[in-house]
């Protein structure tokens, strides 16, 4: 298994667009040709587009974009900007009237950060798209929608530290599997290997990590309001292989597996975890083993979310407790 940049895979393009002074921003992920798609939500909070239409019974077989932003509900008129830089280079599902972009896409809350007065827009979105086609440096980090993202929240935000955009991606044979995701868990992030914390909630001096799962424990007899600061991982797998619709949304799923051995807790009442899956349709798979392979890229993608995050507005970042 070789890494390589997502940006090695054929057929997508990746872009960000950001307000670093209002700690939000959108990313997008396109595939003009068209790619097959599924998703699969699990959070109990998501704010979500076009993901009726990703179901198998559904007509529509491929999509063009995935718009991942901050900005809560707000954040989805980002898709919007795909709309139309899609529609202005005439591409789109043919309608037979017309070519329709079929834009997916998910947004994380943000608001309590800076500001919740400046979210995403249509023009922000269609900064990311632009900014995907020229091939313009494709950052994680505090980039995109990992601008605002923060993890660790079950406090507040007193105890939350900064997180970010996670980007992985790995190669075998011919097989290419890729995974963007904008970390904004409720939750701690742990190592892959090691399983050691990287990110998460906050001892009253800062110093150390104070456990989520054994503070809610600490917690469990009594009622507790998980609106104070907003949560929600969102993200998006990207290959080459030779699936279908159906098959995306299975693969879909089985990412979530990757959210659970990197984020814990995770799927809360107040996380709208949401994976999409794009798939170009190029190269045979062995599914079982393309599905292991995700979650492995998957869980890595997170950390790369945690480790790449850099200290910003007031917050800690993984880098300082390494």
């Amino acid at each position: 298994m070789q890494e390589i940049k997502i940006t090695d895979i054929k057929g997508f393009k990746f872009g960000n667009a950001q307000n670093f002074e209002a700690a939000t921003g959108c990313t997008a992920i396109l595939c003009e040709k068209g790619a097959f798609a599924g998703v699969d939500v699990r959070g109990g909070s998501p704010a979500s587009r076009e993901t009726e239409l990703l179901r198998p019974v559904n007509t529509v077989q491929q999509i063009h974009a995935v718009m991942l932003s901050g900005g809560s509900a707000f954040g989805l008129e980002a898709g919007d900007g795909a709309m139309q830089f899609f529609d202005e280079k005439g591409i789109g599902f043919d309608t037979g009237f017309g070519y329709v972009p079929i834009v997916c896409g998910a947004s994380l809350f943000d608001l309590e950060l800076v500001t919740n007065k400046i979210r995403p827009d249509k023009a922000m979105g269609y900064e990311a798209c632009k900014n995907a086609w020229e091939g313009a440096e494709f950052k994680g980090g505090n980039f995109g929608a990992g601008t605002g993202a923060t993890v660790g929240k079950f406090l507040g935000a007193d105890a939350m530290m900064k997180s970010g955009l996670g980007v992985y991606a790995v190669q075998i044979g011919d097989v290419q599997v890729g995974a963007v995701v904008a970390v904004n868990a409720l939750g701690d992030i742990f190592d892959f290997d090691s399983k050691k914390t990287l990110a998460g909630l906050l001892t009253p001096d800062k110093t150390e990590f104070a456990d989520s799962i054994k503070v809610m424990y600490d917690q469990v007899g009594h009622a507790k309001e998980l609106w104070g600061g907003g949560n929600t991982t969102i993200g998006c797998v990207v290959t080459n292989a030779r699936i279908d619709k159906c098959m995306c949304n299975k693969l879909a799923s089985i990412a979530h597996n990757g959210y659970a051995q990197a984020i814990r807790p995770v799927h809360s009442t107040a996380d709208g975890d949401t994976i999409f899956v794009m798939a170009s349709g190029e190269v045979e798979v062995g599914v079982d083993a393309l599905g292991a392979l995700t979650v492995e890229v998957m869980a890595r993608a997170i950390n790369r979310a945690a480790l790449d995050a850099e200290p910003a507005y007031g917050l800690k970042a993984a880098r300082d407790f390494l």
